[in-house]
Protein backbone atom coordinates (compact mmCIF):
# COMPACT_ATOMS: atom_id res chain seq x y z
CA UNK A 1 0.00 0.00 0.00
CA UNK A 2 1.30 3.14 -0.89
CA UNK A 3 -1.48 5.52 -1.52
CA UNK A 4 -2.50 7.14 1.53
CA UNK A 5 -6.68 8.48 2.38
CA UNK A 6 -7.67 10.49 5.33
CA UNK A 7 -9.02 8.32 8.25
CA UNK A 8 -12.52 9.69 7.85
CA UNK A 9 -13.07 7.64 4.13
CA UNK A 10 -11.70 3.82 5.72
CA UNK A 11 -14.71 1.76 5.66
CA UNK A 12 -12.87 0.04 8.85
CA UNK A 13 -12.50 2.69 10.97
CA UNK A 14 -16.45 3.29 10.41
CA UNK A 15 -17.16 -0.27 10.31
CA UNK A 16 -14.86 -0.64 13.86
CA UNK A 17 -16.50 2.85 15.39
CA UNK A 18 -20.60 0.99 14.44
CA UNK A 19 -19.25 -1.97 16.49
CA UNK A 20 -18.51 -0.29 19.63
CA UNK A 21 -20.90 1.68 19.46
CA UNK A 22 -23.89 -0.82 19.26
CA UNK A 23 -22.05 -3.04 21.20
CA UNK A 24 -21.65 -0.09 23.72
CA UNK A 25 -25.59 0.41 23.52
CA UNK A 26 -26.81 -0.95 26.55
CA UNK A 27 -24.80 1.86 28.55
CA UNK A 28 -27.03 4.63 26.91
CA UNK A 29 -30.24 2.27 27.77
CA UNK A 30 -30.74 0.72 24.57
CA UNK A 31 -33.91 -1.47 25.37
CA UNK A 32 -37.62 -2.13 24.68
CA UNK A 33 -40.16 -2.36 27.39
CA UNK A 34 -42.08 -5.94 26.47
CA UNK A 35 -40.12 -8.78 27.20
CA UNK A 36 -40.68 -10.22 23.02
CA UNK A 37 -39.33 -6.74 22.00
CA UNK A 38 -36.36 -6.74 24.71
CA UNK A 39 -35.61 -10.13 23.11
CA UNK A 40 -36.09 -8.93 18.96
CA UNK A 41 -34.07 -5.66 19.96
CA UNK A 42 -31.05 -7.80 21.54
CA UNK A 43 -30.88 -9.72 18.50
CA UNK A 44 -30.92 -7.10 16.17
CA UNK A 45 -28.11 -5.48 18.01
CA UNK A 46 -25.79 -8.76 17.72
CA UNK A 47 -26.36 -9.12 14.56
CA UNK A 48 -25.74 -5.56 13.93
CA UNK A 49 -22.69 -6.39 15.82
CA UNK A 50 -21.42 -8.84 14.14
CA UNK A 51 -22.55 -7.25 10.61
CA UNK A 52 -19.99 -4.42 11.41
CA UNK A 53 -17.07 -6.24 12.34
CA UNK A 54 -17.26 -8.45 9.04
CA UNK A 55 -17.30 -5.41 7.69
CA UNK A 56 -14.52 -4.05 9.08
CA UNK A 57 -12.20 -7.16 8.79
CA UNK A 58 -13.47 -7.24 4.96
CA UNK A 59 -12.89 -3.44 4.80
CA UNK A 60 -9.13 -4.15 6.01
CA UNK A 61 -8.36 -6.99 3.82
CA UNK A 62 -9.85 -5.08 1.18
CA UNK A 63 -7.75 -1.82 1.56
CA UNK A 64 -5.57 -0.74 -1.46
CA UNK A 65 -4.48 2.95 0.88
CA UNK A 66 -2.83 3.48 4.03
CA UNK A 67 -5.14 6.27 6.02
CA UNK A 68 -3.04 9.66 6.84
CA UNK A 69 -3.40 11.16 10.22
CA UNK A 70 -2.83 14.72 7.76
CA UNK A 71 -5.09 16.97 8.65
CA UNK A 72 -7.00 18.35 5.57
Amino acid sequence: MTNEKQWYLSKTVWASVATVVLSCSSFFDVSLDRDIQAHLADTIMQFLTALSGIIAFFGRLSATTLISRKEI
